[in-house]
């Protein structure tokens, strides 16, 4: 039984990456196939995934979910968008020296009120004067995560967006899909490798620390996914042929097994807490394409459920030696299930 200090490691400072690469596909790639590991370019993945292979993306778009405001009293205030619950409400993380009460007007970006309703755990009901994503949209700024030490600037608005995103939602990037391109989406169809989608808007949740050394007493934040009959149908068919189903990212990760829990896959939405830590049973996905994760995080824990935590560590430990970049704008890896 694993704690939460079995998923620590020190990580070089200088190795968290804090701009993308010129080009998306450029990143390095450590393939990981149980004890074996493979230096390769992003790039390379043409060539490592096969005809009738299926990627699955997650489709997120991450919206403008940071603004900065004021209270009535003068007390400034740094609201983080975390869910949109309807046109115009959502829950929102509220920093502010003093926690703002139900009631409470807030005044946006100098230009809109907000008014504070009920208080769920670490968000807030922010109640919006109009159409929240259009005032998100005009008046937010992009979340960058919190390890990248600037303000997201026009740059980071292309760059911190996979090329297909599509549903807004996301508070955090799919990370894995920031390093496919066109190009490289063109050259994997050209193989026959196909594609499929799901939506899951990644949640501030995916930052916050785990605080507890038993992992069984961890509360999983919560986010909502949307998994198509056609997707169901794509990943049917790609089993059938004796293919692989290969998630691009956790969050793919997550959908698609939070979709799968009765065994098979399944359409439909809903919310997922699923905590996948070592031990759990895989139903759908065969390959994983991710990022590095945060020391001590449910994502370097999902990992280590799926490559074998052995071989994650010993992975980390390669990456770090060979200066590979971590995080939302690092390298990624390829990793097949053990």
């Amino acid at each position: 039984m694993y704690s939460l200090s079995d998923f620590d490691f020190e990580l070089p400072p200088e190795l968290i990456a804090q701009t993308p690469l010129a080009e998306r596909s450029a990143s390095r790639l450590l393939q990981v196939q149980g004890a074996q590991l493979t230096d390769r370019r992003f790039s390379d993945i043409v060539d490592l995934l096969q005809p009738g292979d299926l990627l699955v993306f997650n489709d997120t778009r991450v919206i403008k979910a940071r603004l900065f405001g004021v209270k009535e009293t003068g007390g400034k205030i740094e609201a983080l968008v975390e869910r949109i619950l309807d046109a115009r409400t959502v829950h929102a993380q509220v920093r502010a020296s003093k926690s703002p009460p139900p009631g409470t007007r807030i005044r946006l970006a100098d230009a809109f009120d907000v008014t504070v309703g009920e208080r769920f755990g670490e968000f807030f009901t922010l109640h919006f004067p109009a159409d929240a994503f259009e005032l998100l949209e005009q008046y937010g700024s992009l979340p960058l995560p919190p390890y990248i030490d600037h303000e997201a600037d026009a740059y980071d608005e292309t760059r911190y967006q996979t090329v297909y995103a599509k549903e807004p939602g996301a508070v955090a990037a799919p990370t894995a899909g920031l390093h496919f391109d066109e190009a490289l989406l063109q050259q994997l169809t050209a193989r026959g490798v196909k594609q499929a989608f799901v939506t899951l808007h990644v949640g501030a949740g995916t930052f916050q620390p785990v605080r507890v050394e038993d992992l069984s007493q961890h509360k999983m934040h919560s986010e909502w996914y949307t998994i198509s009959p056609e997707t169901v149908e794509a990943v049917r068919a790609t089993k059938a042929a004796g293919r692989r189903v290969i998630a691009v990212g956790t969050t793919s990760m997550r959908a698609l097994e939070s979709g799968s829990q009765s065994g098979e896959l399944k359409a439909g939405s809903d919310d997922t807490q699923l905590f996948i830590t070592p031990g759990y049973t895989f139903k759908t996905v065969d390959q994983l394409v991710t990022n590095f994760h945060l020391p001590k995080s449910t994502l370097l824990m999902l990992v280590s459920a799926f490559a074998g935590y052995e071989h994650i560590r010993a992975a980390y430990a390669h990456a770090i030696a060979h200066k590979y970049r971590f995080f939302s704008y690092g390298d990624a890896m390829l990793l097949t299930r053990t």
